[in-house]
């Protein structure tokens, strides 16, 4: 097991995440105003928002999950496709579910290999680039994360 964890740059929050692997894992996320654990168990996520509501989301027809400020759903594509090296740009449908809502909504997303473990991700008309570790998992992600541990 390998545990993370990683701070916001854009307000206060960060995350810690134990990884088994990339489809088993579990991780809190503290944000401003929110505390909330996830568990990931292949094609099932289950989220808790401390005080509040717990949900579990299968993934249907989306290729992976995203959850909202977590770097560790970033990894999903990029380890799946192989992106740490140039390549093609990949897109996805994602279900993204949002906290402290706890909502799911569709969510396409494009991860583009710009070489050098730099990953360019998209979403609408966000874009920001994204650097991960020799095993797949988020460094830093420009102005919104980094790693601590």
């Amino acid at each position: 097991m390998r545990t993370l964890v990683w701070r916001r740059l854009d307000e206060p929050g960060m995350e810690i995440a134990r990884v088994d692997s990339f489809a088993r894992a579990e991780g809190t996320q503290i944000g401003a105003t929110y505390e909330a654990r996830w568990r990931l168990d292949g094609d099932r996520l289950d989220v808790q928002v401390v005080g509040a509501d717990r949900r579990t989301f299968e993934l249907g027809d989306a290729d992976l999950f995203d959850l909202f400020a977590s770097p560790f759903f970033n990894s999903l594509p990029v380890m799946r496709d192989g992106l740490l090296d140039r390549g093609p740009a990949h897109d996805y449908v994602m279900r993204f579910v949002t906290l402290p809502e706890l909502e799911v909504v569709r969510s396409d997303q494009r991860y583009e290999p710009r070489g050098g473990r730099v990953v360019r991700y998209s979403s609408g008309s966000f874009a920001a680039d994204i650097t991960f570790d020799r095993e797949g998992f988020v460094t830093s992600y420009e102005g919104f994360l980094e790693r601590i541990s």
